[in-house]
């Protein structure tokens, strides 16, 4: 059978594709292997689980469009979707909502618009935001990292069976103590909570150090520019500088607590670095970043959820072709584009 034609850049073509995302797994393994020792067996189920059902979603939608399965298949790209996925989900979700969630990644985020390269929106986030609208409470259970499960208890909970975990097995994480908290200040929380670390959430500042290494390899590697990344931390920092009280009881958390909590780093370098739901351009993909970065604060600090990274790169897919217009390039050889008309033209 031969092979579709693919539109330039050439370069990009299945095989480029796959080596791509091959690497981007890589990356991904050192915060795969801090949650996996942190939460144990949840986090390989939320991995075999989820990697599962995306290929599965996948050669199904892409046997109902009439594609070759092994072109298509085989590119990775459904892949990095599922464990994008299985490391944002709860590890312990049922079975049923990691399923939802990567089912409806793969269909409405990525075939319902033609596949890999014509998808508006960011897949992974937009199955984790409708699983974390559609059912809050399953998605806010985090274990902590210290009560971890065993591989028979862990699987009774996933697949809904036995007793439930007693409530100290579970509890919120720092971001979500941090928005609910109206009295104490942060030193007192500090004293009183055991979901925070040194300088961010227990255990989630070292997944985010190691999502930040992975980040920084695929950096180095040059499968993506710096201006993304450095654009959501850094609008991310200056707003967190801004509107940090110190350690009063309004606080709303230190620079580094919000770049070490939730999934800043994943977010960061392995998300809003996607090239195709986000800009185009070296400054559009800055301005991208710091939407997000700015989007996130705001959901975290006065928003109704305690992370708000998913939303954020949504928002900002949304503005990415009004950013891609103001941000282009211009042509060599063609004069700058008039923004206006002058009366009487």
């Amino acid at each position: 059978m031969a092979l579709p034609r693919m539109s330039s850049p050439h370069a990009t073509g299945a095989n480029r594709t796959q080596k791509v995302m091959l690497q981007v797994l890589a990356a991904l393994a050192p915060g795969a292997l801090v949650l996996l020792s942190l939460y144990g067996v949840g986090t390989l189920f939320n991995l075999l689980w989820c990697s599962a059902v995306a290929l599965g979603t996948e050669a199904l939608m892409l046997h109902l469009r009439k594609r070759p399965l092994g072109v298509f298949l085989m590119d990775g790209s459904a892949l990095v979707t599922a464990v994008l996925l299985a490391l944002a989900l709860p590890p312990y979700a049922p079975w049923w909502l990691t399923l939802l969630a990567t089912a409806f990644a793969l269909v409405f985020g990525k075939h319902l618009y033609g596949g890999l390269g014509q998808n508006p929106f960011n897949p992974a986030m937009l199955g984790y935001v409708v699983v974390l609208v559609s059912f809050p409470l399953e998605m806010t259970r985090w274990p902590s990292p210290d009560t971890g499960l065993g591989l028979v208890d862990g699987l009774s909970r996933i697949l809904g069976l036995g007793a439930p975990p007693p409530d100290a097995w579970a509890g919120a994480t720092a971001l979500d103590v941090l928005k609910n908290n109206h009295s104490l200040t942060i030193d007192e929380l500090l004293a009183q909570s055991t979901a925070f670390g040194h300088f961010g959430g227990k255990g989630v500042e070292l997944v985010n150090l190691a999502f930040l290494a992975g980040g920084l390899y695929l950096l180095w590697r040059k499968l993506f520019t710096w201006h993304a990344p450095l654009g959501m931390l850094g609008a991310l920092f200056v707003m967190s500088l801004l509107f940090w009280n110190g350690t009063g009881s309004d606080s709303h958390g230190s620079p580094l607590f919000h770049l070490f909590s939730g999934a800043s780093m994943l977010g960061a370098f392995f998300i809003v670095t996607d090239p195709v739901s986000g800009a185009t351009s070296n400054r559009g993909r800055l301005v991208f970043g710091v939407g997000v970065g700015i989007i996130t604060y705001v959901i975290r600090a006065w928003g109704g959820y305690p992370d708000g990274v998913a939303f954020a790169v949504l928002l900002m897919n949304l503005a990415a072709p009004t950013i891609d217009y103001y941000t282009r390039p211009r042509t060599y050889g063609h004069k700058k584009p008039k923004r206006g008309f002058k009366l009487g033209e």
